[in-house]
């Protein structure tokens, strides 16, 4: 083990269960560190018993926590240096089941946007007490598509207008706008050093069972058992992605850069839906494909990546983002269940 990593002090990963918290955590157990996790339930065995896979299972502190609760938090954050919050995962539905996108604005606030912000600042309030001064946030590309449109965008200048996105019942999508400006005005108020890692498209290779419930994993598992893909028709339309664990090493690095801060885009970059499912095909050479695009391919989106790039993490590419991910689904990973 290195003395720059014996001279850093453990790190902990709010929820350390989910889809990313689990890729830093595995991340950061592999480069040696201890880790203090929490989840929401840590009676649940079955997440316990994949954790327990992980290598260097025994440097994982494990806590109770729900982000409503800031007091929660007074034991997981004692004598950290680096608190990664991976639990304000996106939610698409008001407390009685009704869709985001058909809510009014009071209970857009109230059910969707409030409870993610108020908890993000709950943890970061409890980090304060407990003199944590490096924080890593998982939030999204989301809060960096600014209207106008513009053809290359950055993490710096450009962010959405959450009144807008209200305004189009986008509360899922305000919901990180707004966490972000609250939590980088709290974070500026109270001389904590903040990073914001914005991901989108999670491809790789995931830690539980739970997270095969997720896209593109559905989606391939499906096209892989001879079923359907994802669109009937290939859509006029590009989305990002990025390799889990290439996103776990740039949450890393903005514990092990101390010159880090700031929003960093946690994406490889963006395709076209035609040229996603043509790579498919040449690793599933039977698979069913969907009615091709024809026509004029809208331009994928544009990332100005010179901030991520600081960082040094060197970003797999999509056929091997891809090919990574069909072995991975292919192994039966959690065919122990």
């Amino acid at each position: 083990m290195s003395k720059n990593l014996i001279n850093n002090k453990k790190l902990a990963v709010i929820g350390c269960s989910g889809l990313v918290g689990s890729s830093i955590l595995r991340c950061a157990l592999e480069k040696g560190y201890e880790v203090n996790g929490t989840m929401r339930n840590i009676e649940d065995s079955t997440k316990i018993n994949y954790l327990k896979k992980l290598k260097n299972f025994e440097k994982l502190n494990l806590f109770k926590a729900e982000m409503s609760n800031e007091n929660d938090f007074n034991f997981c954050l004692q004598d950290i240096s680096t608190l990664f919050i991976a639990c304000l995962v996106p939610t698409y539905k008001g407390f009685d089941g009704t869709l985001a996108k058909e809510l009014d604005d009071e209970r857009g606030y109230n059910e969707i946007i409030n409870p993610t912000v108020n908890g993000c600042i709950n943890i970061l309030k409890s980090a304060k007490k407990l003199d944590v001064k490096n924080v890593v946030i998982c939030s999204s590309t989301s809060s960096t598509n600014p209207i106008p449109p513009v053809p290359i965008k950055n993490e710096i200048d450009h962010w959405s207008d959450e009144i807008e996105q209200c305004k189009s019942k986008k509360y899922t999508s305000a919901t990180k706008t707004i966490m972000e400006k609250a939590a980088i005005k709290f974070c500026n108020d109270n001389n904590i050093r903040l990073s914001i890692i914005l991901p989108t498209g999670l491809y790789g290779d995931a830690v539980l069972p739970d997270h095969m419930k997720h896209n593109p994993f559905v989606w391939l598992k499906r096209v892989l058992d001879g079923g359907e893909p994802r669109h009937l028709k290939v859509p006029n339309d590009s989305v990002s992605m990025i390799h889990l664990r290439d996103l776990a090493e740039l949450f890393l690095a903005c514990h092990e850069n101390k010159k880090a801060s700031g929003r960093y885009y946690g994406v490889y970059k963006s395709l076209h839906w035609q040229d996603i499912y043509n790579e498919c095909q040449k690793l599933i050479p039977d698979m069913k494909m969907p009615e091709p695009f024809n026509g004029n391919a809208v331009e994928p989106t544009g990332f100005d990546f010179s901030r991520r790039d600081t960082l040094g993490v060197k970003i797999r590419e999509f056929p091997t983002i891809l090919k990574d991910t069909i072995a991975w689904i292919k192994s039966n990973p959690f065919n122990d269940l």
